[in-house]
Formats: structure tokens, C-alpha cells, sequence
């Protein structure tokens, strides 16, 4: 992957100029962004990617298991939790303009990337779902429905370039 830092910064940057563009866009952009970073970009000590992501599976599964919660993650409610828990990183963001808006608390900042992630992780191993395929696959769909050369420098949705 060819992943060059000012890639997230200029996006960001394009997001953030244009005043009519939704924040909660610029959320999913940034958990979206973050994802790709985690998943393709960071190394864990010496494991790869793919058996840190089992050992994060795996604990997420027994602190749910030890806790008699699995009758209650059923598909609906997952993806209800992980809605929920993306309003409250929302909240971060909240009435914040400008340079305020990088400003959030790091420590709530993790949090809640903490327990978004964590919900969107269980959804994908309850449904069997390979979340670097199912990303890999996302960046494809992306790349055809907004061409650089149609979207570069615009928060425009794909229907609308």
C-alpha cells in the first residue's frame, strides 16, 4: 500500500473546509482512516497483523464469554451498540470549529475508538467476516466510485461528482 502521512492530513483538510459536509462524515472518515492505519500500516512487535487481531478476537470473546453476554450480542444489538458508542465519539467533536476539533481528550479519544472498534470487530467475527478483506474490498469500491481525477480536493458524494 502506498500510504504517504499527508495523504489523512489532506484529506482532512478537505473535509474541514467544506463547511456543508456533515461531521459525523468526517467521523466515519477518521475511524475509517484509522482502521486502514491499524490494519495495514502499524507493526506489533514481531506478530503480524493477522495474529494480533485473533489475540484482540480472542479476549473480546472471553471478557464476553466470562460475563454470560453473548445472548445478548445478536446482530441487531451489536450493530446498535456500535452506532451508539460512534454517537458518543461524535460527541467528542460536539459544537468544536476549527482547531478545536484536533484538540479532543486523547485519553476519551481512545475510548471511544475503543469500544467502536470493539463492537465493529465482534459483528465481523459473528458473521465470519475477514476484516481485511472486507476493507481491501471497501478501498476498491471506493476507488471506483470516486476517481481521483473526479473527487480530488471535494467532499461531493460519489453521485454527485
Amino acid at each position: 500500500m502506498n500510504y504517504k502521512s499527508s495523504d489523512e492530513d489532506t484529506l482532512r483538510s478537505a473535509l474541514l473546509q467544506n463547511s456543508n459536509f456533515p461531521v459525523s462524515h468526517l467521523l466515519f472518515t477518521n475511524i475509517y482512516l484509522f482502521c486502514v492505519w491499524v490494519i495495514f500500516i502499524t507493526p506489533f512487535d514481531n506478530k503480524t497483523n493477522m495474529e494480533r487481531y485473533k489475540e484482540i478476537i480472542q479476549q473480546l470473546i472471553q471478557f464476553r464469554n466470562e460475563r454470560d453476554w453473548e445472548q445478548f450480542h445478536d446482530s441487531k444489538n451489536l450493530a446498535l451498540a456500535l452506532s451508539i458508542e460512534a454517537a458518543e465519539l461524535n460527541e467528542l467533536f460536539l459544537w468544536k470549529k476549527g482547531e478545536e476539533v484536533e484538540k479532543v481528550d486523547p485519553d476519551k479519544l481512545r475510548e471511544e475508538l475503543a469500544d467502536v472498534l470493539a463492537y465493529a470487530f465482534l459483528l465481523a467475527e459473528k458473521h465470519k467476516l475477514n476484516i481485511f478483506d472486507i476493507l481491501q474490498e471497501k478501498i476498491k469500491k471506493n476507488n471506483a466510485k470516486y476517481p481521483v481525477h473526479k473527487a480530488k480536493g471535494t467532499a461531493k458524494k460519489y453521485n454527485e461528482l
